[in-house]
C-alpha cells in the first residue's frame, strides 16, 4: 500500500462535477469571479458600474459626460468545509470500479449541503413586502392563494426593474405540493432534468409564471415560517475552490485516509434582485 499512488487530479474532476450537481442554492448564483480565488481568506473586489445617463442630442451642442460611480464591493472567501474517509488500500481502491467515485460523490454531497445552507441564510439581505410576508408577519399559503402570492413576487421584481430572464424560486416540499394542487402548469410532481452550463441542476421541478422553480429542504425556516428566495441570478455571486485533496497513512490503524478541503464565499451584490417570501403552510 503506498500513499504515493493516490492521484488527486484523477478524483478532483468527479468531485467537482458531483458538487455542482448537488447544489440547489449554489446553482442560482453567478460565478463570474470564481477563477480569482486560491485559498481561504482571499478577497475578490467587485466593481459595479453605476447608471449611465442618456439625453436628447442637439447638433453642435457641447456634451456633458457622466462619471462612472459604481460601488466597489468585496466577496470574502471566508468559509471552508472538509471531507475525509479512510480505506484499507489506496492502490486497490483506485482500481476497483465505482469505489472511489462513490466515496468522492458522498463527500461532494455533504459539502454541497453545507454550502446550500450557507447561501440560504443570505435571505436576510433580500427585499420583502407585506403582501408576501416579512420578518415580523408571515402569510399563510394554501393551494387557493399560492398563485396570488407568486404573482406578487413577480410583480415586485418587475417593479424593481429586475430582468425577467434567469429568474428563480427556491421552495420547500410543502409549497411545491400547493403548486401541484393549484394545477399550476409547467410544474412537475418530481424533479426533472435540467442542464445549465454543461451540468445537471439539482432540485428543478419546472417553469411557471416566469420562474425556474427548485425544491430544497435547505430553505431557511423555524419550522413554521419559511423564507423562500426568489430573484434573478445576478443577485448573488459565489466563488468556491477545491484547494486540497490528498491521502496519508493513518498512525492509529492499518489504513490510509483521503481528505479534501473546499473553500468558498457568497455575497448578495444586488439586494433588489432578491425577493424573500415569508410563508407558513396552511391547510388545503
Amino acid at each position: 500500500m503506498s500513499v504515493e499512488m493516490f492521484i488527486p487530479q484523477m478524483w478532483a474532476a468527479p468531485f467537482l462535477r458531483r458538487l455542482r450537481k448537488s447544489l440547489v442554492f449554489g446553482g442560482i448564483t453567478n460565478r463570474q469571479y470564481e477563477g480569482q480565488i486560491r485559498n481561504m481568506g482571499d478577497t475578490v473586489n467587485i466593481l459595479e458600474v453605476g447608471p449611465v445617463s442618456a439625453s436628447s442630442y442637439t447638433k453642435g451642442a457641447t456634451l456633458t459626460y457622466s462619471d462612472l460611480d459604481g460601488a466597489d464591493k468585496q466577496l470574502l472567501v471566508d468559509q471552508a468545509t472538509e471531507f475525509h474517509f479512510k480505506i484499507d488500500s489506496v492502490d486497490r481502491a483506485q482500481t476497483m470500479p465505482g469505489l472511489m467515485e462513490e466515496a468522492m460523490s458522498e463527500g461532494a454531497y455533504s459539502v454541497a449541503d453545507t454550502i446550500d445552507q450557507f447561501i440560504a441564510a443570505k435571505y436576510t439581505e433580500g427585499v420583502s413586502e407585506s403582501a408576501t410576508g416579512n420578518s415580523t408577519t408571515d402569510v399563510d399559503v394554501s393551494s387557493g392563494n399560492v398563485i396570488e402570492q407568486l404573482s406578487y413576487v413577480g410583480r415586485y421584481l418587475s417593479d424593481r426593474n429586475v430582468p425577467t430572464g434567469n429568474r428563480f424560486g427556491i421552495i420547500p416540499p410543502w409549497f411545491h405540493q400547493k403548486m401541484l394542487l393549484a394545477e399550476i402548469g409547467g410544474i412537475s410532481a418530481t424533479a426533472v432534468p435540467l442542464v445549465d452550463r454543461g451540468s445537471y441542476v439539482s432540485g428543478f421541478v419546472g417553469q411557471a409564471m416566469g420562474f425556474n422553480f427548485y425544491m430544497s429542504n435547505n430553505v431557511s425556516n423555524d419550522a413554521t415560517t419559511y423564507r423562500c428566495m426568489f430573484g434573478n441570478t445576478s443577485a448573488i455571486t459565489y466563488a468556491g475552490q477545491l484547494t486540497e485533496l490528498e491521502s496519508f497513512r493513518l498512525q492509529t490503524t492499518f489504513a490510509t485516509a483521503a481528505r479534501g478541503l473546499y473553500v468558498y464565499g457568497a455575497k448578495v451584490v444586488r439586494p433588489n434582485a432578491l425577493h424573500v417570501g415569508y410563508w407558513a403552510e396552511a391547510s388545503g
